[in-house]
């Protein structure tokens, strides 16, 4: 298992299996366990034996001075070792979270985005034009003045046919979804506890690109992936109730940590945006046939809003931390003239 899993996660980078990383760490750590528990069960059987030794010589009037010194030497370390086991145990749990899922055997081989493979195309790009800050500038929909006035840099206002459109394009997609794609809806809080935060992936990992509120212990959401995907955390779903569909509107809250003079301009990278989010809970071995129906459905967006766009597959070293395969999908920018996501 060990020699499978190093394998998978090479693929990802060097760093990733090297000594020092998590999974060397989780590794040790895993071994650690393993010899404390036996020489716990081996102390805990002296220590049973002991006991009755105890008894024996006390019932019949022996001495049992050295017996009782004995267990005493052999309770206190079991106790270290308790305590022992304890600390490698957290250290292992806290170890796993550091580690990336393995990609899949299909993910194309790479180290960057400059890897990734294209799939398919739609529509036809159009000519370059103006960039949309620009267009929203001179029409008035963005005001990217006021909003760093009220919030600071990567922030702005919709205005008027701005905020409309925002609205209207929630509405659409939300409405495809549920309508025409069987999704169910739900509207679910944008603050959330830190451990949904770690059954996503998150954190620890990207501790940094999040916004915390100190007082409440709570995260703003970075993506509706977090709420909807914990909507069934600690539950067991019952194989017959799958698959479960769900879609959602939320904002989303990113600190860009890492970002410094990336999309500087417009509204590309900002740390407050709407996003509406589809999450499908299906039996592992269903997995990939329902991710295919999943970026059909978001497809079928760009289609019906002609938007000429690609289907990209991200390569192993551009693979999202808690992914083991996954397409973007990037829209034709005729302001910057080339495929975003």
């Amino acid at each position: 298992m060990y020699t499978e899993i190093t394998a998978k996660l090479r693929r990802r980078g060097e760093e990733y299996v090297a000594e020092g990383s998590a999974w060397h760490r989780a590794r040790a750590l895993d071994a650690e366990q393993r010899r404390l528990k036996a020489v716990l069960d081996q102390l805990r059987a002296k220590r049973n034996q002991v006991s009755k030794e105890i008894g024996r010589k006390k019932a019949q009037g022996e001495d049992a001075s050295a017996a009782i010194a004995e267990m005493k030497q052999v309770a206190a370390e079991i106790k270290r070792l308790e305590q022992a086991l304890r600390e490698a145990e957290e250290a292992f749990e806290a170890a796993l979270l550091e580690i990336p899922n393995p990609p899949l055997d299909a993910v194309p081989d790479g180290a960057s985005e400059d890897d990734n493979r294209e799939i398919r195309r739609w529509g036809d790009p159009r000519p370059e034009g103006a960039p949309h800050w620009e267009i929203g500038e001179k029409t008035g929909w963005i005001d990217f003045a006021r909003g760093a006035k009220l919030s600071g840099s990567r922030f702005s206002v919709l205005c008027g046919w701005g905020a409309r459109l925002e609205r209207a394009l929630i509405q659409f997609m939300l409405d495809l979804h549920v309508s025409e794609h069987g999704y169910r809806e739900v509207w679910t809080p944008a603050l959330v506890r830190e451990a949904m935060l770690v059954g996503t992936g998150q954190l620890p990992k990207f501790a940094d690109d999040l916004y915390r509120i100190e007082r409440d212990g709570l995260y703003l959401i970075p993506t509706a992936e977090v709420t909807i995907t914990n909507l069934h955390a600690d539950e067991v779903l019952p194989e017959d109730a799958l698959p479960l569909r769900y879609c959602g509107y939320t904002p989303c809250f990113r600190r860009e940590a890492g970002s410094a003079g990336k999309d500087v301009r417009g509204i590309i990278r900002q740390h407050q945006f709407d996003k509406v989010e589809l999450v499908w809970f299906v039996h592992p071995e269903a997995r990939l046939e329902a991710l295919e129906a999943l970026v059909g459905h978001a497809e079928e967006v760009l289609k019906r809003l002609e938007l000429p766009y690609r289907v990209v597959e991200l390569c192993t070293g551009d693979l999202g931390f808690a992914a083991e395969r996954t397409f973007d999908l990037e829209v034709w920018m005729p302001g910057q003239g080339r495929y975003r996501e």
